[in-house]
């Protein structure tokens, strides 16, 4: 039992994907993307107190 954990471990590692960009790139979109939503945010601070 232990011996097919093991070959199928090592199978499954052989076949692991690759991301389509570098690391980086995902995390600076997702800084950028938060930013634009601070932006939005932001843009909105007075509305409430208009009305």
């Amino acid at each position: 039992m232990h011996a097919a954990l093991i070959v199928a471990a090592e199978e499954a590692a052989e076949h692991t994907r690759e991301l389509p960009f570098s690391p980086v790139v995902f995390g600076v979109g997702a800084f950028v993307g938060l930013v634009a939503m601070l932006l939005v945010t932001y843009a909105f601070r007075s509305v409430g107190t208009r009305h």
